[in-house]
Formats: C-alpha cells, sequence, structure tokens
C-alpha cells in the first residue's frame, strides 16, 4: 500500500510529502474544510460541503491523502467515499492550498488517491463529479471516461451529499440525470472489457 511520496519540487524548491492521512492529521482537519468552501464560493461552482468531524473520519479510515510540505505545512487532500457495498468508489474533496496551486501538487494528490482506492478497492468503480478542465485532464490521464450520471451511484445517500452545492437545484429539476458537473468513470480491467 502507498504509505508515503516525497516530491521534489526544484522549480520553486520545495519539497512535498504525500501520503496517507492518519491520526496525526487531525489538526489540518479545519483548514481543508474552510479552504474546500473558500475555494467553491471564489470559482462561483458547486462543491459538496463536508464539516470537519467528517475529514477526521476519513482520515481515521485510511480513506484519504494529505499532502504538507516538510515543515508540515498543509498544502493538498483529497478522500475516499465507497458506495453500494464497494461497487462503487469515489474520489473526492481533491483542494490545494492557494500558494501551492499550478505546480503540480493536484495530479499527484489525484494519483495517489487513485491508487489508494486500487488497492482498497480494486474491484470497485471510481467515479468523480467536477466542474475544472484541470480534474478532467488528470482523469482522463488515469484512465476515467466520461459518463452518464446513469452509470454512477445509485445511492441516495451520494446525491444526498450534493445538498449543500449551489448547483443542487438543477441537479434535482433535472431528475438526477445530469447537472454542471462532468461524470468520470474508471472501469477496472476484467476478462469482459479486456477482449
Amino acid at each position: 500500500m502507498l504509505l508515503f511520496l516525497i516530491i521534489i519540487n526544484l522549480e520553486l524548491e520545495t519539497n512535498y510529502i504525500i501520503r496517507v492521512a492518519s491520526e496525526l492529521d487531525f489538526d489540518y482537519a479545519e483548514i481543508i474544510t474552510s479552504e474546500m468552501e473558500h475555494s467553491a464560493k471564489e470559482r462561483g461552482t458547486g462543491i459538496a460541503k463536508r464539516d470537519t468531524g467528517y475529514i477526521i473520519e476519513k482520515m481515521k479510515e485510511g480513506k484519504a491523502i494529505i499532502a504538507l510540505t516538510t515543515n508540515c505545512q498543509w498544502v493538498g487532500f483529497c478522500y475516499i467515499e465507497v458506495w453500494e457495498s464497494k461497487k462503487f468508489v469515489a474520489n473526492s474533496g481533491l483542494i490545494v492550498a492557494p500558494e501551492y496551486r499550478k505546480c503540480g501538487v493536484a495530479k499527484l494528490i489525484k494519483k495517489a488517491i487513485f491508487n489508494l482506492s486500487r488497492t482498497k478497492y480494486p474491484e470497485a468503480k471510481i467515479f468523480g463529479l467536477t466542474t475544472g478542465l484541470a480534474v478532467m485532464k488528470i482523469n482522463s490521464e488515469l484512465g476515467y471516461k466520461p459518463v452518464t450520471y446513469s452509470e454512477l451511484t445509485k445511492d441516495a445517500i451520494f446525491w444526498e451529499g450534493c445538498k449543500s452545492c449551489i448547483n443542487f437545484d438543477i441537479l434535482n429539476k433535472k431528475d438526477f440525470k445530469n447537472c454542471l458537473c462532468t461524470a468520470m468513470l474508471f472501469e477496472p480491467p476484467t476478462k469482459n472489457n479486456l477482449l
């Protein structure tokens, strides 16, 4: 399993530690949730709001990736949600601190959370919803394909998470079949889809 990865960014002379989040990281939960909310408002896009307790739970479960500098400054975060008895996994809540954006950190975090998802849930389909072009490009590089919402989890609790999004009315009016987010799905290789 992925324990940690140290990335040296020579251009910015910054070293990043990208690893599975744990109890050691509970103190970062408040800044993570605050930055998620602030970033969504700043971009004018939707994001499902999460509280610090939820983020801490993901850290406890080993279902999150955190990025830090070597002097323990928070850089970024992403977590895993599991749906329909491990049939689907969502990589959610990708956030990078403003001063570390456009440095390639988001890509490193997405790769790490993808690898963690594949390790923990090798048979699961991995999906994400995004309005960000950069995230769509990263997902494509990882093997995700754009899909309709009908190919995602049917679990009502997943869709409940969208209620805090500014675009929830659109999703609701479209009967949960479409919204402003692009749905992307990675299907693990099987004998049937290798042929």
